[in-house]
Formats: structure tokens, C-alpha cells, sequence
């Protein structure tokens, strides 16, 4: 219930400034092709009625498609036996992409989008859709409006995403299809009054709106981020890999360049899923007073995490564009600490991991998963080292910093 709660708050409060902006002259642009008939307030509140609710109907249809789409992967997952990792995999994804979607929200133009999420990236469906509207409302009929909202629920939007991929996290053709309705109800209010209610609510005040509703996008990310007590070892490994591929964007960015492009969303996302993998920790029971109790290597894994950790927070409340500007060649500075953070972070893994050296009942398998794991570390760090790429006569593909 309360995820039905925050989707259909997504809405109301997003729609105050993207879909006022967005979708607020397409509304009038339908309004102004009626037919002379159709003139009057009725007529004007049933038009419209009839085009949200196709919208929102839409929306639902396309949420209750992903949720049966997630539910068939983890049916399949858990008939192969990986059930739970799946759906913790999907749970990381869904919680990082909301939290970059609330990000943007609530600084507008200072976040990158989201590959393949981005509408301008998708043209082509925008054209046809838009075609295909054109040819309806040049057909009115008595239901023309609601057909013309089916279609216009189908047009890429980038808000319209988070919204989405909060509906296949919840792996139910239902409760997608529930999470898209509600979504939808929130945007019903503003769309309804676009052309009157909203028209005297001033831009700077449709803008705050707007960035309230990036804090709920932002909280439902967290809030799927940090359910579940399993989520442990995938958001720790989560947080691993955002740093190591942070690390490696730049030197390799000649052979592979859209790291370097995400490689602040990289360090944000390992900065978010520590806090969800101590927030983890801290839910089973963990107690940081514990840790001089410990043997002398948990305890040096414990406290590797916790400065690592410490260490992320100037890095992460300093990764917008107006920080950088403002502290200048300091934050280059600043930000070379993702080197010992991420040697940290190794050590914390190692040591304390239980796939690695932290379990008491240490195999083979956890050494070989240590071995790799502390090779893969040397290889990372090796690739920010130019004499490396010359030793291997490799230097042209190397891409050093510029200022």
C-alpha cells in the first residue's frame, strides 16, 4: 500500500512541472482540434475525461505487460534454481535507476540520462506515435478521445520511466499493472486542470513541485534498495563494481568511452548501495561497538568499510556540476580519494566478505574467490598506471587526464 501511495505522489507532484511542460500542449493542441459541436465547458470536461483516461489505462496495461514480463524471469530463474538472485539483481537495478531518475528531478540539467531510457534517443517511436494521433483526431468520433489517450500513454517519456521500472520490480502482472494506475491517478488532477487550475501556478512554483517529486522518486529508489535482509552481499558487490568501473572509465575511454560519460553516476551509485549495504548490516542485528571484540582481521575489514565509507560522503555531496565549477582544481583533488576508498573497499571485502576470507569455514573456493577478486583489484589499479599500457606497447589506447 505504501508503494501505491508514493507512485500515485510521483505523479501528482512530477506533474506539476514535466508533464505540465511535456504533455500540457499536446492537451491544448487536442482541445483546439474539436469540432465547433463540441464546444463548452461539458463537452470540453468530457473530452478530456475520456483522454486521460486513456492515458492512464495505457499506462496500466503497459505496467501489468512488465510485471508479467518480470514474474516469467523470475518464474524461470527459480526453476533453474537462482530465483532469489534474480530477483535481488532486478531489486538493484530498479533502486538504482529510480534514485538516478530522482536525481535528475531534483537537479534538472546536472545529472546525464539514462542510456537507451533517454526519449530523444528514440525518435522514431515518438514520430509514429505522433502520426498515428494525427490520423485519429482527424477521425472524431464519439470515443476518438480515448483511443487518441491509449496512444498517447505509448509516447517516450523519460518521467514516465521511473514510474515503469518501478512496475517490473514488482514481478506481478497485477501489482505492476496496480503501480502504474496509481502513477497514473497522480498525473489525473494536473492534466484534468492544465487549462485552468495549473495555468496560475507560476513556472519558479511548477519547478519546486517538480523537484518534490524527484525526493519521491529518490525515496522510492532507496526504499527498494534497502527491504530485505538478503540484499546484503548484492548491494556490497553493487557498490564494488560501480567503483571499480568509476576507477577504470577514464584510462580506458579511447577502446570504450560510455563509462567515462557515466563514471559520475558510477561513483554516486557505490556511494548509495554502501549506505544500503550497512543499512543491511545494521537491520540483522551488526553492532559497530562490537567491532574491538572481534579477530584482528574482522576487525580490520570492519573498519576498512566504515572509513571507505566516510570518505565517500565528501565525494558524493560534491559530484554536480555547480561543486566542480565552484571548488575548481580542488575537486580533482577531492576525488582522487575513489583510489583509497576503493583499495579500502577491497580489503573490507576480503576480509569480512562471507564468498571470500570472512567465513569461518574457509574452502578452497573461498580462496580462489579471493585470489580473483584481489587480481581483479591489481588489474584496475594497473590500468590508471600509464607505464603500464607502455609496458605493454599499448600507450596510444591510453587516455590520460586533461584539465
Amino acid at each position: 500500500m505504501l508503494d501505491l501511495l508514493l507512485m500515485a505522489s510521483l505523479g501528482f507532484l512530477g506533474s506539476f512541472g514535466h508533464c505540465l511542460g511535456m504533455c500540457g500542449p499536446i492537451t491544448v493542441a487536442f482541445s483546439l482540434s474539436q469540432r465547433s459541436d463540441l464546444q463548452g465547458r461539458w463537452p470540453q470536461v468530457r473530452f478530456h475525461l475520456l483522454l486521460n483516461l486513456g492515458r492512464i489505462a495505457s499506462y496500466a496495461l503497459v505496467g501489468a505487460m512488465i510485471g508479467a514480463i518480470g514474474s516469467v524471469l523470475v518464474a524461470g530463474g527459480q526453476m533453474a534454481g537462482v530465483g532469489s538472485l534474480l530477483r535481488q539483481a532486478i531489486a538493484v537495478g530498479t533502486g538504482l535507476l529510480l534514485v538516478w531518475f530522482g536525481l535528475g528531478q531534483i537537479r534538472p540539467g546536472q545529472v546525464p540520462p539514462v542510456p537507451m531510457l533517454n526519449p530523444m534517443s528514440q525518435t522514431s517511436w515518438h514520430d509514429r506515435l505522433s502520426r498515428a494521433m494525427q490520423t485519429l483526431s482527424l477521425n472524431p468520433q464519439r470515443w476518438t478521445p480515448l483511443l487518441l489517450g491509449l496512444v498517447w500513454g505509448l509516447m517516450p517519456c523519460g518521467f514516465l520511466y521511473a514510474a515503469q521500472i518501478k512496475a517490473a520490480d514488482t514481478t506481478e502482472l497485477w501489482m505492476g499493472g496496480a503501480a502504474m494506475l496509481a502513477f497514473g491517478i497522480g498525473t489525473l488532477p494536473t492534466m484534468l486542470g492544465v487549462g485552468v487550475s495549473t495555468a496560475a501556478l507560476s513556472a519558479d512554483r511548477r519547478g519546486q513541485l517538480f523537484r518534490l517529486g524527484g525526493w519521491v522518486t529518490l525515496t522510492v529508489g532507496l526504499l527498494t534498495l534497502f527491504r530485505g535482509n538478503d540484499m546484503v552481499d548484492f548491494t556490497g558487490h553493487g557498490a564494488l563494481v560501480c567503483l571499480l568501473l568509476a576507477l577504470v572509465a577514464r584510462p580506458i575511454s579511447r577502446l570504450w568511452s560510455p563509462f567515462l560519460i557515466y563514471r559520475r553516476a558510477l561513483g554516486v551509485s557505490a556511494f548509495v548501495l554502501s549506505v544500503a549495504h550497512v543499512a543491511h548490516m545494521v537491520t540483522m542485528g551488526w553492532n559497530p561497538m562490537a567491532l574491538p571484540f572481534l579477530l584482528p582481521r574482522l576487525q580490520m575489514g570492519g573498519w576498512a568499510g566504515l572509513i571507505a565509507l566516510a570518505l565517500m560522503v565528501p565525494l558524493a555531496v560534491t559530484s554536480f556540476d555547480q561543486a566542480q565549477a565552484c571548488l575548481g582544481a580542488r575537486w580533482r583533488q577531492l576525488h582522487l580519494l575513489s583510489v583509497p576508498i576503493f583499495m579500502l573497499v577491497i580489503t573490507h571485502a576480503l576480509l569480512l566478505g562471507s564468498s571470500y576470507l570472512g567465513s569461518f569455514d574457509r574452502t578452497s573456493r573461498h580462496w580462489l574467490g579471493a585470489i580473483a577478486l584481489g587480481s581483479l583489484a591489481v588489474l584496475a589499479l594497473l590500468l590508471r598506471w600509464r607505464r603500464f599500457w607502455a609496458m605493454l606497447s599499448l600507450e596510444k589506447f591510453y587516455a590520460p587526464y586533461k584539465s
